[in-house]
């Protein structure tokens, strides 16, 4: 294929695939580039009839990227922040926070990450956030989301910008209405013997391992594949169960049963890809998270 032949020169057609492949139906897609859905496909099919590959795999959900298309999804969306960046500066606004921001986390992150978040847009209210908080960790280098606040072992994904915040550190809470009703268990052993609230399905965050190792399935009475889930529950007063100790507040009716273990705490991290680590949104929300030290031990 010839050098004119390599050059993509319809930034719409890559902007329409980035945002198929980032939202996975043509509907989607669509709806936010407010088009109608006859010109996502036609773009689509002309950047895959121009570079010669098939990009997305169809099926009737939707559509899925291929390794070229998870290839276009890495360049297209750091040439998306990168040209809104460069547009801020000519309009004389480089130094704004602006935009969509799209925020990964561990699901136990997300009983603190709200609060951060309203207050990070009283700073910077031109800024929306999408917020992902799932077991998946996304993938940075395809541009699946901007910042990624992950928990246990230092990521190891290269081109990834790893900093850690602090730590996120759990204890084993009942509800004093549970505890009206079954006592508390005197020891870690006697711990089996009470009902008792866990994760659906593997789950790898060093408490929840913990509680695999040390506690028959046939004690677990409630168990949900959300963290909030879980804590909902323990507050209900359904069974004894792991709690960020920094969610627990005075007043709130939480016991805690037994001593809190240290392998039972998790690292937590900050983690953004290096194509948009210093773009001005990203720097601004990184440096921001920083600074809140009380949410970190």
């Amino acid at each position: 294929m010839s050098a004119q032949k390599d050059r993509i020169e319809n930034w719409d057609e890559v902007r329409t695939a980035y945002h198929v492949a980032r939202l996975g139906t043509l509907s989607a897609a669509a709806a936010f580039l407010e088009v109608h859905h006859a010109t996502v496909i036609r773009h689509i099919d002309a950047l895959e009839a121009r570079l010669g590959t098939r990009l997305f795999q169809r099926h009737a959900r939707g559509y899925t990227p291929t390794e070229s298309g998870r290839d276009l999804l890495k360049v297209a969306a750091a040439t998306e922040d990168l040209l809104a960046q460069f547009a801020g500066r000519v309009r004389g606004r480089g130094a704004e926070v602006s935009g969509e921001l799209v925020v990964t986390a561990v699901t136990s992150a997300s009983f603190f990450l709200t609060p951060l978040l309203a207050e990070f847009r009283k700073l910077h209210p031109d800024i929306t956030f999408r917020v992902i908080a799932e077991s998946r960790l996304l993938r940075l280098q395809y541009g699946e989301a901007h910042v990624a606040l992950r928990a246990g072992a230092t990521p190891q994904e290269p081109d990834n910008i790893v900093q850690k915040l602090g730590v996120l550190r759990m204890g084993l809470y009942a509800h004093k209405n549970f505890i009206g009703l079954n006592g508390v268990p005197k020891s870690e052993s006697e711990l089996a013997k009470f009902d008792i609230v866990g994760p659906e399905g593997p789950n790898n965050a060093p408490h929840n391992k913990w509680l695999a190792a040390n506690i028959p399935d046939s004690a677990v009475v409630f168990r949900s594949n959300e963290a909030q889930g879980a804590v909902d529950a323990v507050r209900c007063g359904i069974g004894i169960g792991f709690v960020p100790r920094r969610d627990v507040i005075p007043g709130d009716g939480l016991v805690e049963v037994l001593p809190p273990r240290e392998e039972w705490s998790a690292n937590l991290w900050l983690v953004t890809h290096v194509d948009l680590h210093r773009t001005t949104k990203v720097q601004a929300f990184t440096e921001f998270l920083k600074r809140q030290s009380k949410y970190w031990e």
